[in-house]
């Protein structure tokens, strides 16, 4: 596996945004299946589809804190991610979403999409150390910052579709 080292993100829940705003972006159809592993790791393998290409990936990682975890992950080849499929988490359920990526102040926003949810999304920001600062478009309404709250993680989206009113 290569190591891309640490993984720094914030994430916040969100109002649906302008299908004009997210067509500005490069969008790409993800399928993301959590895999069984080791205790304190999250492993998964992720097909993601774009208008030209389909790529796989196998990722695992390690939460340090809410917004900083160890990230390994590598691109794997259609017949090893189904390889890996085999060991799928039969108590989760594959996530599947509409990942729109955004150009802003010099960063890429991702913009998740659910076809669970109606009037809300995700948005994710990497950064490069912890306390950097960042900005988010006026266009995009923020209802939370959810980096900390393990409910809106992927992995627990697999199991359980949090209410986003919910405290």
């Amino acid at each position: 596996m290569n190591v891309n080292g640490f993984e720094i993100e914030h994430k916040y829940l969100i109002a649906m945004p302008d299908e004009a705003l997210l067509a500005e972006g490069d969008r790409s159809a993800i399928v993301q299946t959590y895999l069984l592993g080791e205790e304190g790791t999250t492993e998964r393998v992720r097909m993601r589809r774009y208008a030209d290409r389909t790529e796989y990936t196998h990722t695992t990682k390690i939460r340090l804190s809410a917004v900083r975890r160890v990230e390994l992950e590598e691109t794997v080849g259609q017949s090893e991610y189904e390889a890996l499929l085999k060991r799928a988490d039969p108590a989760r359920r594959p996530i599947e979403k509409q990942r729109f990526c955004l150009p802003y102040e010099g960063r890429t926003l991702e913009i998740d999409v659910f076809p669970f949810w109606r009037y809300h999304a995700l948005l994710e920001v990497e950064l490069e150390d912890e306390g950097q600062p960042f900005l988010l478009p006026p266009e995009i309404r923020v209802i939370r910052e959810v980096s900390d709250d393990l409910r809106y993680t992927n992995a627990a989206l697999s199991l359980e579709i949090p209410d986003p009113n919910a405290d």
